[in-house]
C-alpha cells in the first residue's frame, strides 16, 4: 500500500434545506471521517490506500465500508463490532468552521471508540509507505489513545513515515489534558499538519517558528494559515543547523467557499501525495492547496474525483499565474485544463 489511515469514520446528515437542526424537515445522507477522507482523496489521486477502523454491525456500517470502497480504498481490514454501532452526525446548511452552524454528534460508545491494539490488525496498518493518523482518534477514549502510542512510538526495524494531523477538537476530550496529549503524539510523528489557530488554541503558540520549537522530532511540519497559504518547516535540508528547518510558504489560490468542511484532509492528502510521488516541497504544498480547493467548494467532506494530469499543470505555473487562480462551486481546478480554470 501507498497510504493506510486508521481513523472513525460516522455517517453524516445533511440538512435538505437551511434552517436549524429543529426546523430542518429532512436530510441527506453523506459519510465523514478525517483519516478516510484522506485514504479516499489518495485513491483518488491514482494512489493504493487502506482504510483500518471499525465499524457497527449495523446499516450504516455497511453504508461507510461500501462508500469507502466506491473510491477505491482497500476496506478489508475495518472490522465489524456486533455490540457497538455506527457512530452518526446531523449538521446544520452552515460552515462549521464558524458560529452559523450546528452539529449533533452520536458517536459515544461507537464501534470506532473500542478500536485498541488488540483489536485492530497492526500488520495491516504498518503495511503501507505512509500512515495517516490524527488527534481526533486519540480523543475517543483511552484504549484508542494506547493504540496511538503504540503507533506513533519508535520501532526496532523501522516503521511506516507517520502522518499525523493535530486536528484539535476540544469538545471531543473528557478533561483537559488534549493539548498535552496532542503534543505528544506529534512530538511521534515525521509529518505533522496543524492550523495557526490550532496551535494558538491549544499550545498559546504564535507563529510558525514557535511551533517548530515545540516540536523538535518531526521531519516536516506544515503550518496551515487558512485562507492565507501555508508554510512547511523541512528539517531534511542539509547543512541545517540542529532543529532548524527550512522554510517554505506557499501561497493558497483564491476560492470562492460552500463550506470549509473536509479542506484539511484535502489539504493533507494532496500534500502525501506530493511526497508519495516524490516530489519538490513546493509542489507537494501546491497539491495540497489545490485538493483543499476542490473540497472548499463542495458541500460535503469529499470533493469530486480528482484529475492528477490537471492538478499537475496547475502545480507547475508559474507564481505570477498561481497567484491568479481562483475556484468557485462547480469549478473544480481538476475539471478543466489551466487555462480554463485560471481567471484574473
Amino acid at each position: 500500500m501507498d497510504a493506510v489511515a486508521l481513523g472513525e469514520s460516522m455517517v453524516t446528515f445533511l440538512p435538505s434545506r437551511p434552517g436549524r437542526l429543529a426546523d430542518v424537515p429532512s436530510f441527506d445522507r453523506a459519510i465523514g471521517g478525517a483519516e478516510s477522507n484522506v485514504a479516499c482523496a489518495l485513491a483518488a489521486l491514482g494512489h493504493t490506500a487502506r482504510w483500518v477502523s471499525r465499524v457497527g454491525a449495523d446499516g450504516f456500517g455497511d453504508h461507510l465500508v461500501e462508500r469507502i470502497a466506491g473510491y477505491g480504498v482497500d476496506v478489508t481490514s475495518v472490522r465489524r463490532d456486533p455490540a457497538r454501532p455506527t457512530g452518526v452526525y446531523f449538521r446544520t446548511a452552515g460552515d462549521r468552521g464558524t458560529d452559523a452552524h450546528e452539529v449533533a454528534y452520536y458517536r459515544a460508545g461507537s464501534a470506532a471508540s473500542a478500536m485498541s491494539a488488540a483489536n485492530v490488525d497492526l500488520t495491516a496498518v504498518r503495511a503501507g509507505r505512509v500512515l495517516h493518523l490524527s488527534g481526533i482518534t486519540a480523543a475517543l477514549s483511552g484504549e484508542c489513545l494506547d493504540l496511538m502510542r503504540e503507533l506513533t512510538a519508535p520501532r526496532p526495524g523501522g516503521r511506516p513515515l507517520v502522518s499525523f494531523d493535530v486536528n484539535h477538537r476540544p469538545g471531543l476530550w473528557r478533561d483537559a489534558g488534549g493539548p498535552r496529549v496532542l503534543l505528544e503524539l506529534a512530538r511521534g510523528a515525521d509529518i505533522v499538519f496543524v492550523g495557526a489557530d490550532e496551535a494558538r488554541q491549544a499550545w498559546g503558540l504564535h507563529g510558525g517558528g514557535a511551533v517548530l520549537d515545540a516540536l523538535p522530532e518531526p521531519r516536516i511540519v506544515v503550518v496551515k494559515q487558512g485562507r492565507g497559504g501555508a508554510t512547511v518547516f523541512d528539517r531534511n535540508t542539509e547543512g541545517l543547523e540542529d532543529g532548524d528547518g527550512a522554510a517554505t510558504f506557499v501561497r493558497a489560490p483564491s476560492v470562492d467557499v460552500v463550506a470549509h468542511v473536509g479542506a484539511g484532509d484535502a489539504f493533507a492528502a494532496g500534500f502525501l501525495s506530493g511526497t508519495l510521488r516524490g516530489l519538490p516541497l513546493r509542489e507537494r504544498v501546491r497539491h495540497g492547496h489545490l485538493v483543499a480547493a476542490a473540497a472548499l467548494t463542495t458541500p460535503g467532506d469529499l470533493a469530486v474525483p480528482l484529475s492528477r494530469h490537471h492538478a499537475d499543470r496547475l502545480a507547475a505555473l508559474d507564481d505570477a499565474a498561481w497567484g491568479r487562480l481562483r475556484f468557485g462551486p462547480g469549478r473544480s481546478p481538476f475539471a478543466q485544463a489551466p487555462k480554463e480554470a485560471n481567471t484574473p
